[in-house]
This record gives structure tokens, sequence and C-alpha cells, in this order.
């Protein structure tokens, strides 16, 4: 069965796991829309009802492909939609439109794209400098009263952000990159977001493709992660070598590195969404079982280290005397550093593991 929560103190039930739709709406080699139709029904049939698309992935079409979907089980599905971004007919990026007036006028065409009366979330993919938050809030607290809206969000915003638009509406939720590799929200923004009663949607938490052990040193990305500075040059190759002490810890437990990543972000507390980009519904049970995965340590708590044990409702399949690892993972500069110190497993885990 699903685990659900609450997102933000007073939000809605929704589905721990959250599938993120961008993916489907790539370049138009890469599309296969039968199959995104697929992976999006395929999520919802499994419990999984958090979707999260935005209406400049693929100039709108992601919102239509959702809309195939959710045409006939509407109830099942709870709509995240981002907004704002402005691009090319190339896909060129042209930045951010946050101004009151875009923001009403895009949720009029995202209405009608995914073919509902109501958008569930409604954030702005980024928030413009030049635009105050205030005013860009307070055009979705309009939608709100006017019943095309039910929640706000925010999306990749600082703490200062944060608290503006809080003084105008209450947040449900902030949507930020959040992963054993990324982990800058942790000082500030996190707490804040836990004071004010906000929910976290955790995204990037395969940190781009690192720790999933897919990339190999001399990758062919074609997308958005070939320009990040720690998956280029002697940044991969260093990085590439921790991910390898990554994948030994996953092996030892019974699970894969995306499931250790994922679970990883889901321990770190109750009010932690973890959204997931899948466009193959093969991609969906091995991500389920992430939240069976249960990480415990002493020092989870502060951050710094990891021990992992798999929990499974039956026999593992793996030696139960095998050992525990420990694991701490941090970035420093654009370079990932981990440390694996091996433990005995005392009798007492060893026989509660199975």
């Amino acid at each position: 069965m699903m685990k659900m929560m609450h997102l933000g103190v007073d939000g809605p039930e929704v589905s721990r796991l959250g599938l993120g739709c961008m993916r489907m709406s790539g370049p138009l080699a890469s599309r296969n829309d039968a199959e995104s139709v697929a992976t999006i029904m395929g999520a919802l049939d499994a419990g999984l009802n958090f979707l999260d698309t935005g209406d400049y992935y693929g100039a709108g079409h992601n919102e239509t492909l959702v809309s195939q979907v959710i045409r006939h089980r509407r109830e099942k599905a709870f709509l995240s939609v981002k907004f704002g971004g402005r691009r090319s007919a190339s896909g060129a990026y042209l930045g951010i439109d946050v101004r009151p007036a875009a923001v009403k006028n895009f949720a009029v065409y995202s209405l009608q794209r995914l073919g509902v009366d109501v958008i569930d979330l409604y954030q702005p993919g980024r928030l413009d400098p030049d635009v105050p938050v205030e005013d860009t809030v307070g055009a979705v607290a309009d939608l709100i009263a006017e019943g095309k809206v039910r929640y706000l969000g925010l999306s990749e915003a600082n703490t200062q952000q944060l608290r503006a638009a809080q003084r105008v509406h209450p947040v449900t939720a902030l949507q930020i990159e959040y992963s054993l590799a990324t982990r800058f929200i942790e000082p500030e923004i996190l707490p804040a977001a836990r004071e004010l009663g906000v929910g976290i949607v955790a995204d990037g938490i395969t940190g781009h493709g690192l720790l999933t052990g897919a990339l190999t040193a001399d990758p062919t990305l074609s997308d958005q992660r070939g320009r990040s500075p720690r998956l280029q040059g002697d940044n991969l190759v260093r990085n590439l070598e921790k991910v390898d002490l990554l994948r030994e810890i996953a092996g030892g437990t019974g699970c894969s590195l995306t499931q250790l990543a994922l679970a990883w972000v889901l321990s770190r507390g109750q009010d932690i969404l973890a959204l997931v980009g899948m466009s193959r519904r093969a991609r969906i049970a091995e991500n389920l079982e992430a939240l069976d995965i249960v990480l415990t340590d002493s020092t989870l708590a502060e951050g710094h280290c990891i021990r992992t044990r798999r929990h499974r409702r039956g026999p593992l399949p793996r030696r139960t005397d095998a050992p525990v690892s420990s694991l701490a993972l941090t970035v420093v500069g654009q370079a990932i550093v981990v440390t694996v110190v091996k433990t005995v497993v005392p009798e007492t885990v060893r026989g509660s593991a199975a």
C-alpha cells in the first residue's frame, strides 16, 4: 500500500513519492507518448497520486499528456503545475515571466490543456528578482479565491522569498533540489519551511543521474545534465569514484543505487515528498520499493552519517549477517566527498533486519 503524507501542516494528503513528468516532453526524437501515458496510468494505479507538470514542459505538450490520463480519473490525481518559464520555438530558454497578469494568463491555458476546472498546486517555476514576490504570490492567491487553484506552492525559493510569500498567503509546499549530493537547504531553507509549516517536494534526488550509477567518465549527455560542473571533466571522474563506494553499500543492502538515494531523502522527515522523474512504466516498481527501505543511525538526524539495512515483509534475498555500512556524503565545491566506515552488525540488528 502506498505511504501517504500531509503536504504542509494544513495541506492535502498525497503520496510520499511523486511522479515528475518533465522527461516525457524532452526533444521530439526522444518522446514516446504512448509509453508516457502508460507510465502516468501505472503510477496512479499504484497509488502514486502526485503528478508534477509545467506549462513550459514541451510548450504545453506535458500538460496535454497528463490530460489524456486524468480525463476519466481526476479524483485519483493531485496536480502540481509550474508556470512562468518561457521558451523559443527551438526550445531555447528565454527567461521567466511571473508578473501578475502573466500568472493569471498562464493559468487559463493550463486549465484548458489539462481539461480541469481547478489546479491543485500552482507554483512559479522560478521567482524573478525584478518582480516582487508579493505580486506573484498575490496573483496565485487571487486564483485560489476564484476557485481556479487550491494550494500555493513555490519552487527554488530562498528563505527570504519563502517568508515573504507566507506573509501574503499560506504556502503549502516548496519544491527544491535535495539529495545525498545536494544538501544546501539544510542550514536555513529546510528549518524555515518547517517553522512555517511548509512541506518539501524534493527533486533532483539522483543528482541529475550521478547517484544512479548509470553515468560513465565519458557520457553523452544531450539534456541539461551536461551543463552541470559536477558532471564534467575531472569533477565527473572524481565523483564517479565516490559513487562506486555508494554502489558497494547499496549492493550490501540488497537495493539499487537509485533506491538508496530515494530512501535517504525519504528518511529526512515525514514532511518531505520525493519527486521522481520517470518516463517508462518499468521504473515504477523499483522506485516504489524504496518506500520499504529503512535507514537507521544514531546520527541520521544530524545529517552526517547514515546506516542502511533492508526492511522487507519476508525473507531477505541476501545474507542477514552482511555488514552494515555507514556513509557520510557532502559536496565540497563541485566534488562529492564520501567517507565509508564498515561496522559490525549487533545480533539484535541482524535478527530484526529480516
